[in-house]
């Protein structure tokens, strides 16, 4: 992944820039590019935000890919955000869970996940309702209070029902004004804190 990171472009750090996510945090979170180098079977990933899952010490274990061209993604025969091809659906930011006291959050978006930890709250992200399984549902179980930040969509309205479902301690946290990072550009670290607030959690 240090590959990737190095080939981190001035666009790319834009892009996460605009997102509220900094030099330190793309560090912390080994964030990169695929550059002109790639890995085999990453070839066509190419120019994409490579975001590394890794494990509890830092190691990385898969790495998902975000397009970052205004187009559309299906013409290009690709999504916006895309997988390795027959890896496993894999929990976003697990060193939290081993960190985390009584409370951890869970985002729908690794950046949203990002974001969270900026703000000092322990977070993971499970990136759509089909990707949670329920192992992930084991991972959380020892949890006394789950904050579920779906994004304010249909799509996340059902991430935040299954989560819900599935835990009894999970609560979810009503977004107003887009999804945790749209929030945290809008209003900073207080619009996503008074949300906490106003939920009582």
């Amino acid at each position: 992944m240090s590959a990737y990171q190095a080939a981190l472009t001035p666009g790319a750090a834009r892009y996460l820039l605009d997102r509220g996510i900094g030099r330190e945090e793309a560090a912390t979170h080994r964030l990169g590019v695929v550059g002109d180098l790639p890995f085999p079977g990453h070839e066509r990933f190419r120019g994409m935000l490579a975001i590394p899952y890794l494990d509890r010490n830092g190691s990385p274990l898969t790495v998902r890919f975000r397009c970052l061209e205004d187009h559309d993604h299906r013409a290009h025969f690709h999504g916006k955000y895309n997988s390795i091809k027959d890896d496993p659906p894999r929990m976003y930011g697990i060193d939290s869970i081993h960190q985390a006291g009584d409370t951890l959050d869970v985002t729908e978006g690794e950046l949203d996940r990002v974001i969270l930890r900026k703000l000092g709250l322990f977070a993971v992200a499970i990136p759509g309702a089909s990707i949670f399984q329920g192992r992930h549902r084991r991972m959380l179980a020892g949890f006394n209070r789950i904050r579920v930040w779906g994004d304010p969509d249909d799509a996340g309205a059902e991430f935040t029902a299954k989560l819900c479902r599935a835990l009894r301690q999970a609560r979810g946290m009503r977004l107003r004004d887009g999804d945790v990072t749209e929030t945290y550009m809008q209003g900073g670290a207080q619009a996503l804190l008074g949300v906490i607030q106003e939920e009582g959690q």
